[in-house]
């Protein structure tokens, strides 16, 4: 599908960002975070400084006066810009992005950019975005989890704060931070995500994101992320899993379902022996495991759940590596009713974990650029320019699901790169900044 055809000239100049990640988002941000600056110190203002910030992820090869020149043209048509102001060198920027510290992108992130495919329900996959193919499986909107590391500049403070892959001579050249992060499938939008150092793991990261889902959500997730400790804490959001079960996970037949699924129980790792037995022998009795009065051992002392009914779903690929054989996918679900779901409507929904992928992909390759190490020599800095990264996908993908809704056409047939590239190509305006402030 040709983008012309669906998204309009005025669509796609900087004004995206604007629209998406608006002033008075980025006023609330400052001031929560407690870093306004003072009007008469003559420093860039802090809403400035994250307009450029998320401008620098627009263009990766420019330096930072030359972005400046390009966003603050923008800033300027859309009243963000005040012509007394002035942009005066790489360093003055540089600055103004330490002033603003982590914490600010953060908070962007968090107001600005959540679901993107319209509101689930029954009439989810028909209404507002919801022609966003795998935005929905009934009333739940499909998420995912994934990860992916970033390179960032080797120098001491980023060395010390992010470390690097491998050691001695099988040590990574620069130094990198790994990010989690959950995403909208129909949309491939980032709606939350976690940054931290390389040595901590994917698993550790999406534990910080599970207590964010929400009820009307279902996570997939590949086999990786899972662990008691993970499904525990997700299934407590009240959002519904799917996820590919670990080959070495025990997975006892509670009973079995008319539809050829069946129930199952997951126990926590550290009850073992008699008590275990006697979960399981409850639990193919039929007895309450959330009733802690029924069943006394389905609780700690804390009086926290040691165990979890779920539904195994298992069903063969075929081909799936080209050798002629077929491999068994064996998913573990929250949602143990056939009809609230059935199973091959949980099957369609864990493959469209693949989606993120494709954010991922976006983000690294076409946005990022391959192979690119970040700007930020400062941990803090890079904490930004990584959010900034974040939100940045977000606002394009939200700009091409709106366009696809509107043409009643599926996202994924309008292209990512050929819409990023009318945004730069676009963003050519400059505000009244002195040649010789560029330097």
């Amino acid at each position: 599908m040709s983008v012309d055809a669906v998204v309009r000239p005025d669509q796609v100049t900087l004004g995206v960002l604007i629209s998406r990640v608006s002033r008075e988002e980025v006023d609330a941000a400052v001031e929560v975070c407690g870093v306004r600056e003072q009007r008469s110190d003559g420093k860039l203002p802090a809403h400035v400084a994250v307009y450029l910030t998320l401008g620098l992820t627009l263009f990766p090869d420019d330096d930072y006066t030359e972005v400046a020149a390009r966003v603050t043209g923008s800033l300027d048509r859309f009243g963000c810009w005040d012509a007394g102001w002035s942009v005066s060198t790489s360093s003055a920027i540089t600055q103004a992005r330490k002033r603003l510290g982590r914490r600010v992108f953060d908070e962007v992130f968090a107001r600005t950019c959540g679901p993107v495919a319209g509101g689930s329900g029954p009439t989810a996959s028909v209404a507002a975005l919801g022609t966003a193919r795998g935005s929905f499986l009934r009333r739940w909107r499909l998420l995912a989890i994934d990860g992916f590391t970033v390179d960032v500049p080797d120098s001491a403070a980023n060395a010390a704060e992010f470390g690097y892959a491998g050691s001695g001579e099988n040590r990574s050249a620069y130094p990198k931070a790994r990010v989690v992060a959950l995403a909208e499938c129909g949309t491939h939008a980032f709606v939350a995500a976690e940054i931290d150092a390389y040595a901590v793991g994917e698993k550790t990261l999406a534990q910080r994101l599970y207590p964010r889902l929400r009820g009307d959500e279902l996570l997939v997730a590949d086999r990786g992320f899972h662990s008691w400790q993970a499904w525990d804490t997700a299934v407590a959001s009240g959002a519904a899993l799917v996820w590919r079960a670990p080959t070495q996970l025990d997975l006892p037949v509670v009973r079995v379902l008319p539809d050829g699924t069946w129930i199952t129980v997951l126990i926590r790792p550290t009850v073992r022996g008699a008590r275990r037995e006697r979960l399981l022998a409850a639990a193919r009795a039929g007895a309450d495991l959330t009733d802690v009065d029924t069943v006394p051992d389905a609780f700690d002392e804390q009086g926290l759940p040691v165990v979890h009914l779920a539904r195994v779903v298992e069903y063969t690929v075929p081909d799936r590596v080209g050798n002629g054989t077929g491999e068994v996918i064996t998913l573990i679900t929250s949602i143990v009713d056939p009809h609230d779901a059935r199973a091959d409507e949980l099957a369609a929904a864990y493959h469209e974990r693949w989606e993120e992928e494709t954010g991922n992909d976006q983000l690294k390759t076409h946005l990022r650029g391959p192979g690119r190490v970040l700007r930020s020599r400062l941990p803090d800095l890079v904490h930004q320019e990584i959010r900034a990264y974040l939100i940045v996908h977000h606002a394009i993908t939200a700009l091409i699901a709106e366009a696809s809704a509107a043409a009643d056409i599926d996202p994924d047939r309008i292209s990512f790169t050929r819409v990023l590239r009318l945004i730069r190509r676009t963003a050519t305006g400059t505000a009244d900044i002195p040649p010789s402030g560029l330097d």
